[in-house]
């Protein structure tokens, strides 16, 4: 009895030991993220648009490939990726996304009156085209997309299209939305459409960050 007693107490010590030390590691780990988080951002430059550090890009020496900025760069963004309700209070990542590629194109050389950009949304990636009050109405706050849509509208004549068939099966009215909107019987016909008519297209239905 004596004995277990003893290796009882042993290893509650080791285990506090163990508890201890990992909880340095953790904090040590913490703070090294924290401070490579803090070289990573101070490196990103925004040459268009800045839709959190996500939407950077990094500088590049010695580029012995770039595009032809003579050319239209007709950009078709197919919008499905719709933050957790948790990250609600964050700029949908998929938009910050569309943002990020816009800045490579300008960063590489490519003037902004040469970038067409459309970007077509379905599914729940409406609910980031919500006014202010119909996202209050949700989530609790203001819509904190608006203003980066409203900047990708200034700066880059970007057309938003909404699908039609979406917004009726997740009972959306046009009202609900943002009025820079524009509304397609669906998706898929807008999609095709521009992609007839040379739209380069990227799917944004991943969270990239």
């Amino acid at each position: 009895m004596r004995k277990t007693i003893i290796a009882i107490l042993i290893l509650s010590g080791f285990l506090h030991g163990y508890s201890q030390n990992n909880s340095k590691d953790s904090l040590n780990k913490a703070k090294q993220d924290s401070i490579k988080m803090a070289l990573f951002e101070s490196k990103l430059v925004y040459p268009l648009l800045k839709a959190g550090v996500f939407s950077g890009v990094f500088p590049v020496e010695h580029v012995t490939e770039t595009p032809n900025p003579d050319l239209t760069y007709k950009l078709l963004f197919e919008l499905t990726l719709q933050n957790k309700e948790s990250a609600a209070k964050e700029i949908n990542h998929g938009i910050t996304e569309i943002c990020r590629i816009l800045n490579l194109h300008v960063a590489s050389g490519i003037a902004v009156k040469k970038i067409s950009p459309v970007i077509v949304v379905h599914g729940k990636a409406l609910y980031s085209l919500y006014t202010n009050k119909k996202y209050r109405n949700k989530f609790g706050i203001d819509n904190p997309n608006i203003g980066v849509i409203e900047d990708l509208i200034l700066k880059t004549g970007a057309r938003l299209i909404a699908c039609g068939q979406a917004m009726r099966f997740l009972e959306i009215s046009e009202q609900d939305l943002i009025p820079q909107v524009h509304i397609s019987l669906t998706a898929q016909t807008a999609l095709s459409s521009y992609r007839l008519n040379g739209f380069v297209q990227y799917e944004i239905n991943e969270d990239k960050e």
